[in-house]
């Protein structure tokens, strides 16, 4: 088998044993002493996410042709549905003895995906107008974790277009953008550069330079916090490149970290600045975490809306503004409210930040066709008829 990036995914039996945990291993060979049956699982999560299980069943299709068995699998929301805590997202049926040693992967491929992909949705919403890029890759542990973490935004992303919103477009690497692209196309990882870049030409300007030489084709967008002047270097960027400027194929992209304000902003400042622009968003009580999104330092909504006006002043109305570092849902919901006119905005925190809400679950449900579970979960049984749930439900 292989993923859908080509590469290739162990479903041998040596490889699934290694993977599961032993007590599946054991009651695998106790079943086959004994006599199997026909079991139905029930799989599901604690908590409420979107339905992202194509990694999870695609393997286990992949298994039962390598097994030469098949599997039964009851799709009960389809994928980019919204699914309540607790409500099985599948029903897996099939030989006992073939499926007890695959919960272990199968959990893994499911859990951490469906909640990635509720938190791309939720920030998707929450700044509807806006298209998102995911940089989840550096954030993950390993292929595996990127490949499912890239899945996840697009399934949150398209879930969240459905309702009118322009989601995830693209993300920043080759081998998980196929989750982005339209059917028979070859769609690349986005990006133009990081700080690295900067520091090795010596300026912003000259990075810039150096990448537009390199790439004339590419649209340009430039990091501009490197040296602490977020304003001063995005205008000579522009001022150099007034074409580009001009046709609307530059940005500047702001990464201004946590430990100090955007060129020429203060906390007096950054009030004025929203004040001018969204006077509302800062009248409201808030929060901490809030009032830092929109007033405080690093990437606030506050400095982008002094970059939009430094931008517009200047005469470079058409050049966009991406904006990164730290745009959770939270951080996306306070943007909204203060109007902050980003055009794209770079991501990766829809990884889960509690990796114990990622905890998928399953149980059988049924033997043989006689329905049991243990105490406390019978709210699984399939005796109450299920109604199978679309996007948004």
């Amino acid at each position: 088998m292989t993923d859908p990036a080509g590469r290739a995914v162990a479903v041998d039996d040596a490889s699934i044993a290694a993977r599961t945990d032993s007590y599946f291993n054991r009651t695998k060979a106790i079943v086959r002493k004994f006599g199997d049956c026909r079991v139905t699982y029930a799989v599901f999560l604690r908590r409420p996410v979107i339905s992202a299980p194509r990694l999870a069943t695609d393997w286990l299709r992949a298994v039962a042709q390598q097994r030469g068995t098949s599997f039964d699998i009851e799709l009960m929301h389809e994928e980019g549905a919204w699914v309540g805590a607790g409500d099985p997202l599948f029903y897996l049926s099939g030989s006992f003895a073939e499926l007890v040693d695959l919960e272990t992967i199968v959990l893994q491929k499911l859990g951490a995906a469906c909640v990635a992909a509720h938190n791309a949705y939720q920030m998707c919403v929450e700044l509807p107008n806006v298209p998102f890029l995911a940089m989840e890759a550096r954030h993950c542990a390993g292929a595996e974790m990127q490949e499912m973490m890239a899945y996840a935004a697009s399934v949150g992303g398209a879930a969240a277009r459905r309702e009118g919103a322009k989601g995830f477009i693209g993300n920043a690497n080759d081998t998980t953008a196929h989750w982005y692209g339209a059917p028979g196309t070859t769609p690349r990882g986005r990006g133009t550069m990081p700080h690295a870049l900067i520091g090795y030409a010596g300026s912003t300007l000259r990075a810039a330079e150096m990448f537009h030489e390199t790439f004339p084709d590419q649209d340009l967008t430039v990091l501009t916090d490197y040296f602490g002047r977020e304003v001063t270097d995005g205008l000579e960027v522009c001022r150099r490149f007034p074409e580009l400027a001009a046709a609307g194929r530059m940005a500047v992209r702001l990464d201004t970290h946590g430990g100090r304000f955007l060129e020429g902003l203060d906390p007096a400042e950054s009030y004025a600045v929203l004040e001018r622009h969204a006077p509302n968003a800062v009248r409201r009580y808030r929060s901490e975490t809030e009032l830092r999104h929109l007033v405080g330092t690093g990437v606030s909504a506050a400095a982008i809306w002094r970059m939009r006006e430094a931008l517009d002043e200047a005469g470079f109305p058409k050049v966009r503004i991406v904006a990164s570092s730290g745009f959770g849902v939270g951080k996306c919901r306070v943007m909204a409210e203060a109007k902050a006119p980003i055009d794209v905005v770079g991501t990766g925190s829809f990884i889960p930040d509690a990796w114990s809400e990622t905890y998928a679950t399953a149980d059988i449900v049924e033997y043989d066709g006689q329905a049991r579970v243990k105490v406390g979960r019978e709210f699984l049984l399939r005796t109450v008829p299920r109604k199978k749930n679309g996007h948004g439900g």
